[in-house]
């Protein structure tokens, strides 16, 4: 019944998708260019999967899609440019990211996890906030990146530019953060989308188990209480109930929030995996598997650990915070995780020539949780959703953006308007130019402790 649903939507979708008079109908989201007249729609999808080179793709009418093998990606053609920081500098820079996370200051406060829990999770909050710090302030020095954020009506009000050009957010103290993942690099710019809210000490990120056992960084994620799963859904589910519970209890120590539980950015990528060759055969295989259609700029999502994620914490989160990514300078064709390396954004100096996003949020009183297939169909529908944003920003180089304004009658909001923020261009930068050195004060303080100690020490042997 679901995948019945499901390509009933695409058959609309694919309808919606036809050109009137050689003009885009309205705006509507399509795969843009004709070759002769009006195609029908089943050519429409044809020529667009051609375009794409999803090879093997299968059309409504069961005829195979013509594969157009992708242009590999030159250093001429970089879209970041040529490689701006030859070996030894990069070699530099690896080697300060390396050194924050081994003098890192997470080690000094395991002890308290023995003596005082409250304190421990206040720390580990601590040392989160200084992360988000370091990625933030890392990106405007190595790799200084125009970000462009819109959002639609159910984000109004919660979206502003400040006076001196940096971006704010109004988002709740605990919500579940869903979005598309195109590059390695997508979490580390929506952990800075927490920092713009003053709640880059509060984000846990639902990651593949593989992660946990990288050198340095995984450690870091383990103290981060980041939740790994292994896609063994009979070994993930009590280890991720465990981890979920724990996100719903409350703590009385400083960085406890105003709320009765504990603040919580809990950020999930559906699709699994960040878009690449691989994912996009998988994403295929999946839908040639469930005789649904393919998507054309994101994977096919998985609803299985979403939908447990939100049966758990139903009563405890009100929101679904909806962020769709894309990366200005990828050609059709080519797949953002080979083009923007971590070493590439942060080492060589070639980021992104923008970071686009567009928020939504649903109410998780109004998703289908009781019912899997009405979940999995609602997913599914928010994916579709995102593959037209994608096309639109391809097309016109920025995501549709709100700008109406509501005037709020209740309570004591009453005369108030809350006004959509169109269209927000800003940087990736902390709000201090020098806020980076409270990441040593830490270490800086139990440096001073140590030097008093010794220093009594001495004194008290001279003496005796």
């Amino acid at each position: 019944m679901a995948q019945e649903i499901l390509r009933q939507r695409h058959a609309r979708i694919v309808e919606q998708q036809k050109p009137a008079n050689g003009h885009l109908a309205n705006e509507t989201l399509t795969n843009g260019g004709l070759a002769n007249g009006k195609p029908t729609g089943e050519e429409h999808v044809k020529g667009h999967l051609a375009r794409e080179g999803l090879a093997g793709g299968k059309l409504a009418g069961g005829e195979a899609a013509q594969q157009s093998k992708p242009e590999r990606m030159t250093d001429a053609k970089h879209p970041g440019g040529r490689i701006k920081h030859g070996f030894p500098k990069q070699a530099v820079r690896m080697v300060l990211f390396g050194l924050y996370f081994l003098a890192s200051s997470q080690l000094l406060g395991t002890p308290l996890y023995l003596f005082q829990q409250d304190w421990y999770y206040a720390w580990m909050a601590f040392t989160k906030q200084h992360f988000g710090l370091l990625i933030t302030t890392m990106t405007q020095w190595w790799s200084p990146t125009l970000v462009r954020i819109s959002g639609d009506e159910t984000v109004r009000g919660q979206l502003r530019k400040t006076a001196d050009g940096r971006l704010e957010c109004d988002f709740p103290e605990r919500l579940i953060l869903i979005a598309n993942h195109q590059i390695y690099t997508d979490w580390l710019y929506l952990w800075w989308i927490a920092y713009t809210d003053r709640m880059h000490g509060h984000v846990y990120i639902i990651l593949k188990e593989s992660l946990k056992w990288i050198p340095i960084l995984g450690w870091g994620m383990q103290f981060f209480s980041f939740v790994f799963l292994s896609r063994n859904w009979t070994k993930d589910k009590p280890r991720f109930q465990h981890r979920l519970r724990k996100l719903n209890t409350s703590h009385h120590g400083p960085l406890s929030g105003s709320q009765p539980l504990d603040p919580m950015w809990l950020m999930i990528f559906p699709e699994g995996t960040n878009l690449s060759k691989n994912g996009r055969a998988s994403s295929k295989k999946w839908a040639d598997k469930n005789n649904i259609p393919d998507l054309r700029h994101v994977l096919l999502p998985r609803s299985t650990g979403l939908l447990f994620c939100l049966q758990e914490m139903r009563r405890t989160v009100d929101w679904v915070y909806d962020c769709t990514l894309s990366y200005e300078g990828i050609p059709r064709g080519l797949f953002g995780q080979d083009i923007f390396t971590l070493r590439s954004t942060y080492f060589q100096g070639r980021p992104p020539k923008s970071v686009n996003m567009h928020w939504r949020r649903f109410a998780v009183a109004s998703i289908p949780l009781d019912d899997p297939k009405e979940f999995e169909e609602w997913v599914h529908q928010r994916w579709v959703e995102k593959d037209e944003l994608i096309e639109h920003f391809l097309q016109h180089g920025r995501f549709p953006a709100d700008e109406g304004r509501d005037n709020l009658q209740n309570g004591s909001t009453s005369g108030q308007v809350k006004v959509g923020a169109g269209y927000i261009e800003t940087e990736v930068k902390p709000v201090h130019p020098l806020e980076f050195l409270q990441m040593f004060v830490p270490v800086a303080a139990v440096l001073l402790v140590i030097n008093v100690c010794y220093k009594v020490w001495h004194l008290v042997s001279r003496i005796s």
